[in-house]
């Protein structure tokens, strides 16, 4: 079982060095307490120290990185079983693939695709993963050529290699090896062969085993051959067999009853028959590599979706980024709405704005991403918040009037707004459905 902070701090020297980055012992104990520190970082551990806290306080999931440059990913270093108990922190890349008996074009736009397509959703940009390369033709010089027609189109994206055969991987990794492409798959046969590319080419390892046992053992084997960056493929051909085996990984990992287990999960989709519900599976219950066939529109707003909600922060809201916003192509005597930077009250007045055909601003201000009416009450929405976003982004410079629309739940703020400011408030309506209407009867007066 993993220490307590106090139960950790009786471990560390108390010298209060500042060596290891932070002010005091106590603060590095809390850290490593949550898996966010290394023991290593404290210079005058002893060994015996080091060997229990390492044991302790190191992340119950590997963190493995995948690919390089700005698309690489990384999956695994959960700490929880449910999201609710603190949050989830990698989103598991979703991977799609190409196999190597396609055509060249047809492989170039599907990686075209992954590299362009993006899904934006309360002020986040989603897309997909990487793209995987499948040797189902059996020929290693039609895999290696497979995977240079990808690397042709110079979308740098994270690589899967899939192959059963490690000569067909090797040949594959002259194109690609330097780019840390994930290897499919380790078994009881080919791992040693496939721990020497692995080794050679610095790249991340899936092992696969139906059972248990067979991923344990083969994670001992692999790490014998000195590979630490695994991926655990329990090989399911059900549904019911991928949340049993995936479910089983997580509670062992967490609860560090089997350390050897502690690897993200990988999954492919389409083994199933039924790859939407596959996907859907794989994101809630604990895959970090989805590997799947290029998704219609639908599914993949659908697959974005899903992901982006479970992957944030339950107890943070989302929240846009503070800065003077344009509906339309407003000109300098068009109005300026001021509201909070909670994304669900940006969307939603943006929403009606549009809808009203009124160009205008939108002054979002820094509320923590708290919603207008909590904001007043918690004093996160005052007079010098509006008074130094004002300033902060231009809006004098936009506009000749010095009007200034609030939210009717703000409108106690609106005559210190007036005197912080210099400018005359208009107290808009609660409702954002209203702001149209509102805008059409009240701003020309």
């Amino acid at each position: 079982m993993a220490l307590k902070a106090l139960d950790i701090y009786k471990l560390l020297p108390k010298k209060n060095c500042k060596e290891c980055g932070d002010p005091t012992c106590l603060t590095f104990a809390m850290k490593l307490a949550g898996g966010k520190a290394d023991v290593e970082l404290c210079p005058y551990l002893s060994d015996e120290a080091k060997a229990i806290l390492g044991a302790s306080t190191r992340p119950p999931i590997r963190l493995v990185r995948v690919g390089v440059g700005e698309r690489f990913f990384k999956v695994g270093e959960e700490t929880v079983l449910y999201r609710h108990e603190k949050t989830f922190y990698h989103p598991p890349g979703i991977v799609f693939r190409v196999r190597d008996t396609q055509t060249a074009s047809e492989i170039a736009s599907v990686t075209l695709r992954v590299r362009d397509e993006t899904f934006t959703r309360v002020g986040a940009d989603l897309r997909f993963s990487g793209i995987a390369i499948e040797n189902t033709s059996g020929s290693a010089e039609t895999f290696a050529s497979a995977v240079a027609a990808v690397e042709q189109e110079q979308a740098h994206l994270p690589p899967v290699l899939i192959a059963k055969d490690p000569a067909a991987l090797k040949a594959a990794l002259v194109h690609c090896g330097s780019y840390r492409p994930l290897l499919h798959a380790a078994t009881g046969e080919n791992h040693k062969e496939m721990c020497a590319l692995a080794r050679q080419y610095g790249c991340p390892l899936v092992v696969r085993a139906a059972t248990l046992d067979g991923l344990v053992q083969l994670v001992k084997d692999c790490t014998a051959e000195g590979i630490q960056d695994l991926v655990l493929d329990p090989a399911p051909d059900t549904l019911g067999a991928f949340i049993t085996r995936s479910t089983q990984i997580r509670q062992l990992a967490i609860t560090r009853s089997v350390p050897e287990i502690g690897y993200p999960v990988y999954l492919d989709a389409t083994a199933t028959g039924q790859q939407d519900a596959a996907i859907a599976l794989g994101i809630v219950k604990y895959a970090s590599v989805i590997v799947t066939d290029p998704l219609s529109v639908g599914s993949t707003k659908a697959a974005l979706t899903l992901r982006q909600n479970l992957y944030t922060d339950p107890q943070k809201p989302i929240q846009m980024n503070p800065g003077l916003y344009r509906v339309g192509t407003p000109d300098k005597d068009a109005p300026v709405l001021m509201t909070v930077n909670f994304s669900l009250t940006f969307f939603t007045l943006q929403g009606y704005l549009e809808s009203s055909r009124v160009p205008c601003f939108m002054l979002i201000v820094d509320t923590e991403g708290l919603s207008v009416l909590t904001a007043v009450a918690a004093g996160k929405l005052s007079e010098t918040l509006v008074r130094d976003a004002i300033k902060k982004f231009g809006v004098e410079d936009e506009v000749l009037h010095r009007k200034l629309i609030i939210p009717g739940y703000a409108s106690p703020l609106s005559g210190r707004i007036e005197e912080a400011t210099g400018w005359k408030v208009l107290v808009g309506p609660r409702d954002a459905a209203e702001i149209g209407e509102f805008l059409h009867e009240e701003w020309k007066r």
